[in-house]
């Protein structure tokens, strides 16, 4: 199964997304966004960006 993304609203209001991997663990959790537009934004941003992104070691 592929991951998927899950919108969701916390106990603030704020609309938040999840990344979920194929098997159902949690994998990233977004910041707070005052709309759902403003987390698909988010979401969008996460799969243009994720295939180029560096990864950097920080120890």
């Amino acid at each position: 199964m592929a991951g998927k993304f899950e919108i969701w609203t916390d106990a603030k209001g704020e609309y938040r997304f999840h990344l979920k991997a194929g098997n159902g663990e949690v994998i990233a959790t977004s910041e707070g966004y005052a709309s759902k537009a403003g987390a698909k934004n988010g979401i969008a941003s996460v799969q243009s960006n994720a295939p180029t992104a560096e990864t950097v070691e920080l120890d």
